[in-house]
């Protein structure tokens, strides 16, 4: 039996052109998903895994598969619809599952012959099993699962061309943030995988550095804080290191044995999400845990620094507490911030998410021809309608905050302050110079949007 696994790529989302840019291959993730996917497969299945973003297979010179599964995130939706057609019209069962067709599950399910919804774990042999008998249901509904149990991602099936390996060692999110849809797909409850089994995964990834997926690595709780602590403890031990980046939220500074011991194992980069400059966006978007209670976020960044670990911080424009001048002031404060990079995105409302439910109810979601419109859903595209912006003022305020943030004399002083401390300088070149380059593409694709969205500036 022939499985074909499909990560769809989405032309408009500047970091997949890996052929057009060197930097961009630091910007591309492996299909983790798929891969765990992979690693709950019987034997008897011969499994190819296709990742688009780093280039599309000529389907028709592959042979005729038994079975497809496809992921997508909701910006990659019209891809996975087109490369589902393409089977489906060779009398190919498509399986498609992942967090768009979880939150969207009629639409996904007029495109496929099967959705599964939330995590698949539990239900992925049963669906193997149903297609190999011929007699697959329409919808299979998979639990939060056990991941203490989950096998080992099948690393060894995705091909040459990434810059990082990828693994999880925990899922869900406790905090609820009103634009994520984290917490309604893998739940509240933080769930951490054995440490062992993470260190022996580790060790199997054949590339120098590695993302770690989880969307919080250390977590929010003293316990969970500690388990970090152990899991750091053993990949030190494990050695050597290879060099990660994972993300978590700024209570990562608070604790000096933890960024310690995550240098040890290897860590080389956090990102943060700092989400807004100031306590009323926080509040907007329902991160609490962030707004500051005496906290200096400078001196929180400049404490992981000193460890060698570069820190990333995130924003997002368009809040409704957000004044024109908010880019600038992004920029401004990441930069008394001290951060190695800035990713700034517009708020996006995505299905699943509360920011979705109450955008819908008023009436603010602009590009609403569905599915079409899922290919500007890349949260680099307003999407919406903004209390205090027009499309072409939001944009503004995008590409003010990149390009002060991202001028070559700031990425020069803040590379040469990594050459001052000792805190790999030629990261920060590669990280700065592949920001800079995306905020380039992100121009073009801007006046692209206004020409075919019947707007100028």
């Amino acid at each position: 039996m022939r499985l074909y696994l499909i990560n769809p790529s989405n032309p408009l989302v500047s970091m997949v052109h890996v052929k057009e840019s060197r930097w961009n291959r630091y910007r591309v993730w492996k299909p983790l998903g798929l891969m765990v996917l992979a690693g709950l497969t019987p034997p008897e299945w011969d499994i190819t895994i296709l990742d688009e973003n780093l280039g599309v297979s000529d389907y028709t010179a592959m042979p005729r598969p038994d079975l497809v599964g496809i992921t997508a995130f909701t910006s990659q939706a019209n891809r996975a619809y087109e490369v589902a057609a393409y089977f489906r019209g060779l009398g190919v069962p498509v399986v498609m599952g992942g967090i768009h067709a979880t939150m969207c599950v009629d639409e996904a399910g007029a495109h496929a012959d099967a959705v599964v919804t939330g995590e698949a774990e539990g239900v992925w042999a049963r669906v193997l099993d149903d297609a190999r008998q011929g007699r697959l249901e329409r919808r299979y509904d998979g639990a939060l699962a056990d991941i203490s149990a989950v096998r080992p991602a099948r690393h060894d099936l995705t091909g040459a061309g990434y810059a990082f390996g990828a693994i999880q060692t925990t899922r869900g999110c406790p905090l609820n943030c009103s634009f994520c849809s984290v917490t309604a797909f893998n739940g509240a409850r933080y769930r951490q995988r054995p440490i062992g089994d993470v260190v022996r995964e580790f060790q199997s990834i054949r590339e120098r550095y590695v993302l770690i997926v989880d969307d919080n690595l250390i977590g929010t709780r003293s316990d969970h804080i500690e388990r970090a602590k152990d899991l750091f403890r053993a990949m030190a031990q494990a050695g050597p290191p290879k060099e990660w980046v994972g993300q978590a939220t700024i209570n990562f500074a608070d604790d000096e044995e933890l960024m310690t011991l995550a240098a040890a194992a290897g860590c080389r980069g956090v990102f943060i999400g700092f989400e807004s400059p100031t306590p009323e966006g926080l509040q907007e978007i329902g991160k609490k845990f962030n707004i500051p209670k005496g906290r200096d976020f400078a001196a929180a960044v400049r404490r992981i620094q000193r460890h060698n670990i570069m820190v990333v911080g995130s924003f997002i424009i368009g809040l409704d507490v957000d004044q024109p001048g908010i880019g600038m002031h992004i920029a401004e404060v990441a930069g008394r911030y001290g951060v190695d990079n800035l990713n700034v995105l517009f708020l996006t409302p995505l299905p699943g998410t509360r920011l979705w439910d109450q955008m819908k109810a008023d009436g603010r979601i602009v590009l609403d021809e569905f599915p079409k419109d899922w290919d500007y859903y890349t949260l680099t595209f307003p999407v919406a309608r903004y209390k205090h912006f027009s499309v072409d003022g939001v944009i503004r305020e995008m590409v003010a905050c990149n390009q002060t943030f991202y001028s070559m004399p700031r990425i020069l002083r803040r590379v040469w302050g990594s050459v001052w401390r000792g805190r790999a300088p030629l990261i920060s070149l590669i990280g700065n110079l592949s920001y800079r380059n995306n905020c380039r593409r992100d121009r073009q694709a801007y006046a692209d949007f206004q020409r075919q969205r019947g707007r100028s500036e």
